[in-house]
């Protein structure tokens, strides 16, 4: 596969890339240690509908809280839209945990902080925030059901690979997460590729 296009998402930021059924789409920790929150809707070639990567119907979908290698995301209408198809991080992302959003920042005494639920409307103009594919972020899940929320243990490079098996677009926010370790010290930059 050959990079067709690389768009830059500063921390704290989001950006949209479409893309069309069988091209792939990369998301690529340039500094480590950075959470990215995935979006996906099915496209037409007037816009986005309002069918979307569905973290529950995907669970439901692969008995798994998260897909491997070789297992796709699915659409609230039950339809494959992503497939993962490489993976070169240490393999920690999440399907559990909400976008950040206004709610949250201001519970954590923080308010009119950035968030992935307003880089997602920022980027794509939608009102209702899906549940995000949380690339990179490191939520294990503890004996007995209680959740850890660990730094992301990506190092500088480390990437992971999606092939649309809809025309999609898809919007990464580099999360804008700094009160909590999630994000190692502070949040940084990621990129998104698209690939033939």
């Amino acid at each position: 596969m050959q990079t067709v296009a690389r768009t830059h998402v500063p921390a704290r930021s989001g950006r949209a890339v479409r893309v069309r059924r069988g091209q792939s789409v990369r998301v690529v920790d340039l500094a480590g240690q950075q959470v990215g929150d995935l979006f996906a809707y099915v496209a037409t070639p007037s816009g986005v509908t309002g069918e979307h990567l569905s973290a529950s119907h995907t669970r439901a979908a692969t008995s798994r809280l998260f897909p491997a290698v070789g297992e796709s995301f699915v659409t609230d209408q039950r339809r494959p839209i992503l497939t993962l198809v490489e993976d070169t991080s240490p393999g920690h992302h999440d399907l559990l945990i909400a976008a950040c959003d206004d709610a949250r920042y201001a519970g954590l005494g923080v308010p009119d902080h950035p968030s992935c639920a307003r880089n997602l409307r920022t980027a794509l103009g939608v009102d209702v925030v899906p549940q995000p594919v949380n690339v990179f972020m490191h939520i294990p899940v503890r004996a007995g059901g209680a959740l850890d929320w660990l730094p992301a243990a990506t190092a500088p490079g480390d990437s992971i690979t999606f092939r649309a098996e809809l025309d999609c677009v898809v919007v990464v926010s580099a999360c804008p997460q700094d009160l909590t370790v999630i994000n190692g010290s502070q949040p940084t930059d990621l990129a998104i590729d698209v690939l033939d």
